[in-house]
């Protein structure tokens, strides 16, 4: 069900999000989050390069996530005082990563693979001795694409790593953990991993995201996963049922009303909030007593007539 977003909801949602965000402890939470790998880096080079390995091994669970991207890290680590320095020993000035591969070889999260990791890692760092930054790189996306939207810039981005890279041919049915691993969001994919990458380069430095690139929060998108999904289908900011870029678009557009600036600033929050693992989607007194969402929460409205649910639903896009 979603629910117009009158002023007055409006008011109650920042009220109720404000709350949410005040709650929780983001120095403990943090600690057990990968953007925890990129805080522990002092060069700004080196945290782009970790939030790009870190934030696109952030799939499944928590624990393994932190596993495994501390495996990479501690490998990388052999060749090199900081990840930066390991790679520029590892991948050679003309692009060539086999020496990169060889020392993952044996890497696996998941679908992903060693040479996944390799290609990801390789083309970032070439991404950047190419235009001095990330930052630098997507900010050319950026302007090359219109400046218009971040997705867009993305896909460009992310087209470029994937040759620097040298990722194999899209739809290689023998490696659709390098797809999966860097996604194409041109294509309609909801790149969750990519969005919250770019959430922790972009947004002003909170203790969670830290704001290094020169680039508005006013443009990002809500990276969504499993908790954000549920999170706002309960708030009524989509009836969606998949985590699609079009699901993404609209859950911003509705945390845009609340905040134009910095739509996606209660992400950590609320995604944090909803790995508790509490919430079942409909109205449990013994669960939902005391959560700070209920008074915006779907499932705690009164029951509202047939006329006005069909007045609260919007046309698919």
């Amino acid at each position: 069900m979603v629910v117009p977003l009158t002023p007055p909801r409006i008011a109650a949602l920042q009220e109720a999000l404000a709350a949410v965000a005040a709650d929780v402890d983001r120095v403990a939470r943090r600690s057990r989050d990968p953007v925890s790998f990129v805080h522990a880096e002092e060069r700004d080079d080196d945290r782009e390069i970790v939030a790009l390995l870190a934030a696109q091994l952030a799939f499944g669970n928590v624990t393994t996530i932190l596993a495994k991207v501390d495996d990479v890290l501690n490998r990388l680590k052999r060749h090199g005082k900081t990840p930066t320095v390991a790679l520029d020993v590892l991948v050679d000035p003309a692009g060539d990563g086999s020496r990169l591969a060889a020392l993952l070889v044996d890497f696996k999260h998941r679908v992903f693979i060693g040479a996944d990791v390799a290609a990801l890692l390789a083309g970032g760092r070439l991404l950047q001795r190419n235009y001095g930054s990330l930052g630098a790189a997507f900010a050319h996306a950026w302007r090359a694409t219109g400046e218009t939207s971040a997705a867009l810039a993305l896909a460009r981005f992310c087209d470029e790593l994937r040759a620097l890279g040298k990722f194999p041919p899209r739809g290689d049915p023998t490696r659709r953990g390098a797809s999966h691993l860097l996604p194409d969001v041109a294509r309609g994919a909801g790149a969750k991993r990519l969005f919250l990458f770019l959430r922790w380069m972009v947004r002003p430095s909170d203790g969670i995201d830290l704001g290094i690139w020169d680039f508005s929060p006013a443009h990002l998108l809500i990276p969504v996963d499993t908790h954000i999904h549920k999170v706002a289908r309960n708030l009524g900011f989509t009836d969606r049922n998949d985590a699609s870029l079009t699901t993404a678009i609209e859950i911003t557009n509705a945390l845009r009303a609340l905040d134009p600036q910095d739509p996606v600033r209660f992400d950590f929050s609320l995604c944090h909030l909803m790995m508790k693992g509490d919430c079942k989607e409909e109205a449990i007194p013994e669960i939902c007593e005391g959560c700070p969402l209920r008074p915006v929460c779907c499932h705690h409205e009164a029951p509202a007539s047939k006329t006005e649910k069909a007045t609260r639903r919007r046309p698919r896009t």
